[in-house]
């Protein structure tokens, strides 16, 4: 068996057209969804993430306000600027991309957002509306990952799914969302990590394995079923002297070997990283649909 591989670049096309019609239908009403963004300092791939995200915004007729600060600023000045943010009627969600500068608290800064804009979802207010299944901003790549399970036609009720992983970001709301009594979910869950003994010996039993360790090769093919779906998380560099850059990108799956055991399988890149922006359009979207009483 050959994997068939889901591909997150056209699935996130397809969500992205979706939402701009939305937003097309939310215009002629009067409401435009908009995202506040603020990037503080120079950190390349955070610069790289944030015009991603900005050329997102325009593509689906979002507005955008953009904000790029020197790595100086001060915590009064950031927590003023999220403040504003906060009482802007414009802007529907707020994204304060990470990592920070050290001198300013991650923490702090995330926890000044109010919840009804935090699209990201990591504000403890929906973490906990998360875990207790009520309505919420749901943090953006496992929202993504549900959505590649969704529409590749993964059927979720009563699957067992294992996820390696138990990060804030990923692994546990990804495995809170999917034991949820709800559609694409009701799963039976396993969380694995670095104390876990002898990962393969849940792994083997996984129909669905969600591998966020950021780490390669943590799943090999000995520790896969045949037929099981495989999602890779993980974005790793590993030296590669043959690419101009001097690095490749690689999962935490050993790709190659993995996909001749399962059904579906996640590229790197190309499967869940498309989708983590694609969903933070999404939420934003939800965010002005909620503020104007529509959801």
């Amino acid at each position: 068996m050959t994997a068939k591989i889901i591909d997150g670049k056209q699935i996130a096309r397809d969500i992205r057209e979706e939402l701009r019609r939305e937003v097309a239908g939310l215009k002629q009403k009067g409401i435009v969804p908009g995202l506040g963004v603020i990037l503080v300092g120079e950190d390349p791939a955070s610069k790289s993430y944030v015009t991603a995200k900005e050329k997102a915004c325009e593509e689906i007729g979002l507005y955008s306000d953009d904000n790029r600060l020197p790595a100086s600023t001060s915590r009064n000045d950031l927590m003023a600027l999220v403040q504003k943010m906060n009482g802007d009627p414009k802007i529907h969600g707020i994204l304060v991309q990470l990592p920070l500068p050290k001198h300013l608290n991650e923490v702090e800064v995330l926890r000044a957002i109010d919840p009804k804009k935090d699209v990201d979802g990591f504000h403890p207010v929906n973490v906990g509306k998360m875990v207790v299944g009520e309505k919420s901003f749901l943090p953006c790549t496992p929202r993504g990952i549900v959505q590649l399970l969704a529409r590749s036609g993964v059927k979720l009720d009563g699957a067992h799914v294992v996820v390696v992983g138990r990060s804030n970001i990923v692994g546990k709301p990804v495995a809170n969302m999917l034991l949820q009594k709800k559609e694409n979910a009701n799963a039976t869950v396993t969380i694995c990590h670095t104390r876990t003994r002898d990962i393969g010996r849940f792994t083997r039993q996984a129909d669905v394995i969600i591998a966020a360790a950021g780490r390669p090769k943590t799943i090999t093919a000995d520790m896969v079923r045949e037929g099981a779906v495989v999602i890779d998380v993980g974005v790793n560099r590993i030296e590669d002297k043959t690419k101009k850059a001097g690095f490749r990108l690689v999962g935490d799956v050993d790709f190659d070997a993995v996909k001749e055991k399962a059904s579906l399988i996640t590229p790197v890149p190309g499967g869940v990283g498309p989708m983590t922006i694609t969903m933070l359009l999404y939420n934003t979207v939800e965010g002005a649909k909620m503020a104007a009483g529509l959801a």
